[in-house]
């Protein structure tokens, strides 16, 4: 009976820390960390149980998925979607020291001044899959798919699809010159009125096609 109660405490406890705040257009859970360490365009979405370190950079409309971590100097730019249990590093622990161990049980946490801190860039239009891991000094283009389970440690080509550990390109999602049209119209930066005149172009299936306008 007691462990009835506590675990019906535990919920109630739950539900109201988890409450999910709207600032400025960003829907934020309870249970995410690290927010101070964000910069919002805004529309975006932060579930629950995120976590945030470094320098972080969402783009317009970018959603993220629970459970992401973000570590280190990242940018991600507008109208990406990505999964659950992303991890994506930008830091890493000392490799050419002593020791990779930077906690403060040595020296107090001293070490830590020697971590690695490099440059993640994530485009615009990207899907990031379920329980993705990208790390070290990575660049992602424009449309970009990362399969879930992948393993990031390459720049990644805009419009492709990659997959696996460590990720490898798939395919290419379009032929060049529909790439190419895509790239010039740029409807990640236009606003909701133009997005409006070009949204049957949104509804084409693309696939063996060789213009956006067929």
């Amino acid at each position: 009976m007691l462990t009835k109660f506590r675990l019906l405490i535990k919920k109630i406890i739950n539900y109201f820390l988890n409450t999910t705040e709207n600032r400025g257009g960003v829907s934020i859970s309870g249970f995410s960390k690290g927010i101070n360490n964000v910069t919002f365009e805004g529309k975006n979405v932060i579930p629950n149980g995120c976590n945030f370190s470094g320098n972080i950079h969402l783009g317009y409309a970018t959603t993220l998925g629970p459970n992401n971590f973000f570590s280190g100097d990242i940018t991600i730019g507008k109208y990406c979607q990505i999964g659950s249990d992303v991890a994506i590093h930008s830091s890493n622990h000392p490799v050419h020291f002593m020791s990779t161990y930077i906690n403060k049980n040595l020296f107090n946490g001293e070490l830590k001044k020697l971590k690695e801190i490099k440059k993640i860039t994530i485009a615009n239009d990207v899907w990031i899959g379920h329980n993705v891991i990208i790390v070290g000094n990575v660049t992602i283009g424009n449309g970009a798919i990362l399969a879930a389970g992948s393993v990031v440690t390459k720049d990644v080509a805009p419009y492709s699809i990659v997959a696996g550990v460590p990720a490898k390109k798939i395919k290419m999602r379009f032929s060049n010159p529909i790439i190419q049209e895509i790239e010039d119209i740029k409807w990640w930066d236009l606003p909701h009125d133009k997005l409006e005149e070009i949204k049957p172009l949104f509804m084409k299936n693309f696939l063996d096609k060789d213009s956006i306008y067929e």
